[in-house]
């Protein structure tokens, strides 16, 4: 599934680097203890990082540190490269900026990097590291705010990422987080500006599409294993998310 954007990276091993290319693609809210790159290669991409909007275009690029939340939306088009890897990977600087995030995550270059080229972890070192000295050049850091709020948002991404393919309510997670619903309910939209329900349809899609694009399964497996009573259900939220059916969607993959 799309657990490579969550928070279980960046621990699996003391120094990890992982690459990929999405086009044309939304996913919703996440975070994990991983840094993030979101390169744009080509088109338009909206950026939001800790509740904060950033338009990027080609060779931009937004630096994500380890638990911001945060989620991205094609504007029309959009090619784009993801480097996920651990802070020990950077370990100077991760010491040095721990309990600090960059008042803007985005910086821009002269030409898009070819990740593929990061053959070694001496090169993927390199390139990292020239990245972080652009981000320091560029912007000033301010401490992080770790409320409570914050933390009651995570937990309720990560009861999401547990359980989006059962029954999965904001009634159930309340009952699980042993918050109140009204609490819950009102904090989401806060910190979202969504419904649960509607992060959780969101979520429930793409993972969809990333099935629809990377199995065989049929639409209807697809559709009960990402959480849906039914194909009509299914249907409709892909169609209204994405603006294409799912059958569709798999064609143009």
């Amino acid at each position: 599934m799309l657990v490579v954007f969550f928070e279980q990276h960046g621990v699996e091993e003391k120094e990890s680097f992982h690459s990929f290319k999405l086009s044309n693609q939304t996913f919703p809210l996440h975070f994990h203890r991983a840094y993030e790159l979101i390169i744009v290669n080509q088109g338009e991409l909206l950026v939001t990082i800790d509740q904060k909007e950033y338009v990027l275009n080609e060779h931009d690029i937004a630096f994500v540190f380890n638990n911001q939340t945060h989620e991205f939306k094609t504007i029309d088009q959009s090619e784009v490269t993801i480097v996920i890897f651990s802070p020990e990977l950077i370990g100077h600087f991760f010491m040095n900026y721990k309990g600090f995030i960059p008042e803007n995550n985005v910086i821009r270059l002269e030409r898009s990097p070819n990740i593929e080229d990061l053959t070694s972890i001496y090169r993927q070192k390199s390139f990292l590291y020239d990245i972080c000295g652009t981000l320091v050049e560029s912007t000033t850091f301010i401490p992080v705010e770790h409320s409570t709020k914050t933390k009651v948002l995570h937990k309720m991404l990560l009861f999401v990422d547990k359980n989006y393919s059962e029954d999965c309510t904001l009634k159930t997670a309340a009952k699980h987080l042993q918050y109140d619903y009204a609490y819950l309910s009102k904090l989401f939209v806060q910190m979202t500006n969504m419904t649960f329900s509607e992060y959780l349809s969101h979520y429930r899609v793409s993972q969809a599409c990333y099935l629809l694009k990377n199995s065989q399964q049929s639409v209807s497996e697809i559709a009960m294993n990402c959480g849906f009573n039914n194909l009509r259900s299914f249907n409709r939220s892909f169609k209204k998310i994405t603006s294409q059916s799912p059958r569709k969607y798999r064609e143009l993959a």
